[in-house]
């Protein structure tokens, strides 16, 4: 494209490549609003789904351990549920973020501000 300007070829080929970089991130950004995962806790009596993005959308809990005395335990199913929610969440955005670096000849494992 800017054959015989030297270095200048080469910057203009990196800011395009830079502007590919920008549109895939803001568009894995999107993504992840829609992508779900599903996290449970004690064998899957509580289970916890939210977005990539960490935002808990419902929670499933089986009707069985509803008992008074065992309040505090259900109580602790759910936040290990949602918590592992949230880290399946954290993981599917690192992976997706490695695919993208990866796609743009980057470290597969290049921290990138999400």
């Amino acid at each position: 494209m800017l054959k015989g300007l030297g270095q200048l070829g080469d910057m203009a080929k990196m800011m395009k490549a830079a502007q590919e970089m920008q549109q895939k991130m803001a568009q894995l950004q999107e993504e992840m609003h829609n992508l779900l995962v599903t996290g449970e806790s004690g064998a899957g009596l509580v289970k916890a789904t939210c977005t990539a993005k960490g935002e808990l959308k419902s929670l499933d809990i089986d009707p069985s351990i509803f008992n008074a005395e065992d309040k505090e335990v259900v109580e602790d199913l759910i936040l290990a549920a949602i918590k592992d929610a949230q880290t399946k969440a954290t993981e599917k955005v690192q992976e997706e973020m490695g695919k993208l670096t990866e796609g743009m000849g980057l470290p597969k494992d290049m921290k990138l501000p999400f």
